[in-house]
């Protein structure tokens, strides 16, 4: 895969890495902790500059991001409140549960964007909440743009610095990655487990 996207991002420049690091948002079959690193070792070498890839790198993302946030405020907090009264134990998620984890994102939203969107795994996800609790789209954007940006930024600036040991940037990140998603997967199989005994607690 190192050398496909390393060819992709020499073929299609600045314009490869948008659609790179769009779809790895809509649908992340490709991190970007190996999309970046190699489009700052392609910069390196003098085939893009480093700002463009960046500033792809982080529109691309921004995009996929904003098309999250749409699928959240489409189904909203009733949408949701009602798709979990029929299938909560798959949500993992209770009516009165969700209104609780509204109203603390509603409090938290800023921060919980700027820093979910710098977070592997998080970053798809995060966008949803924002979109369902109504977080007003252009507060969205700026927190996204900023986050999407410093992780770009970190990572094509590593492939840049280390140029041929940019392989070393997707061995330091990819077991963090796989760390996270391991914990949310976790915690989500916690969560379907523990869901009867967290709704049975209320009417006791």
């Amino acid at each position: 895969m190192f050398d496909w996207i390393t060819r992709t991002v020499e073929a299609t420049g600045h314009a490869g890495i948008f659609l790179l690091m769009l779809v790895e948002t809509v649908f992340p079959p490709i991190p970007s902790e190996l999309v970046m690193p190699l489009a700052g070792f392609v910069a390196a070498r003098g085939g893009l500059t480093l700002v463009g890839v960046v500033l792809a790198g982080t529109a691309g993302s921004l995009l996929g991001t904003t098309l999250w946030y749409w699928l959240g405020s489409r189904l909203g907090a009733d949408g949701l409140k009602r798709f979990a009264g029929r299938h909560g134990r798959w949500l993992t998620l209770t009516p009165d549960e969700i209104d609780q984890a509204c109203g603390w994102f509603k409090r938290h939203c800023g921060a919980a964007v700027l820093f979910g969107r710098m977070a592997p795994t998080v970053r798809t996800l995060i966008s949803v909440p924002a979109g369902i609790v109504g977080m007003p789209m252009p507060r969205f954007l700026l927190y996204s743009a900023i986050g999407s940006a410093v992780w770009t930024a970190a990572l094509a600036g590593a492939g840049y610095l280390l140029e041929d040991g940019y392989t070393a940037v997707s061995g330091y990140v990819n077991p963090v990655s796989n760390a996270v998603f391991g914990a949310i997967a976790l915690w989500y199989l916690y969560r379907v487990v523990t869901f009867r005994r967290r709704v049975a607690r209320p009417g006791r």
